[in-house]
């Protein structure tokens, strides 16, 4: 697969045609990195925005008391890393691959002069930014319950809208995250999600098989946790 093709994955170029997506193409370098690999560390300088074109990534902090925080999973046609190439800053966070991924990198100078001409793109860059403040908030929101399983079930909706696939009232994760990058992000323990995702099992909410993930009645399930 070249590169245009891999771009036309990424939904900050959907608006472009195939010969504006060849000129910015040329100007990005194809990258790959195993599971588990650091791709960005936080506090480091940002010279390059990464489009993920196959795999998934983490983006994750360190709390205070040296916990990893997971903030997102990324997928193919996300990107990351635009935010130090807009504010000149070093880097708000880390980056890991969770599995096998190729990114397109971008350089500052690239970046900026590609958004310059083509505004659409600094448009759903806008769009996808505001997303993800939206995203952060109601993050923030989850993790000030009590109750460590109704965050846990906001986690579940949140990975569910980033990389569920909806069919007949039902959604389907197929390769959900593994329970402790769940308690990552929900602010629990590995054990406490292995107990919610057993409760919310035993009460037919939810079914899994192997890495799969069902959400039996997607509705019902935004009914009970995010009302």
């Amino acid at each position: 697969m070249n590169k245009i093709e891999l771009l036309q994955s990424v939904s900050l170029f959907w608006d472009l045609t195939e010969k504006e997506l060849g000129y910015i193409s040329e100007k990005m370098v194809l990258r790959h990195y195993e599971a588990g690999q650091m791709i960005l560390l936080e506090a480091s300088e940002g010279e390059q925005c990464f489009f993920v074109t196959e795999g998934s990534v983490k983006i994750t902090r360190l709390s205070k008391e040296g916990r990893e925080v997971i903030l997102a999973i990324l997928n193919d046609g996300d990107f990351f890393g635009e935010m130090s190439l807009l504010d000149g800053e070093s880097r708000s966070a880390n980056v890991i691959a969770l599995d096998d991924t190729k990114v397109l990198t971008l350089n500052r100078n690239d970046f900026l002069l590609v958004i310059k001409e083509y505004p659409q793109i600094a448009i759903q860059l806008l769009k996808e930014m505001a997303l993800r403040l939206r995203k952060s908030d109601r993050q923030i929101a989850s993790l000030s319950l009590s109750d460590a399983e109704k965050r846990i079930a906001l986690c579940i909706l949140r990975i569910a809208e980033e990389q569920g696939v909806i069919q007949k009232g039902h959604v389907s994760i197929p390769k959900a995250p593994i329970q402790q990058d769940i308690a990552n992000m929900s602010g629990t323990s590995r054990e406490t999600v292995s107990r919610a995702l057993k409760l919310l099992e035993k009460e037919g909410f939810i079914q899994r098989n192997g890495r799969e993930l069902l959400i039996n009645n997607y509705n019902k399930f935004i009914e009970e946790f995010d009302s």
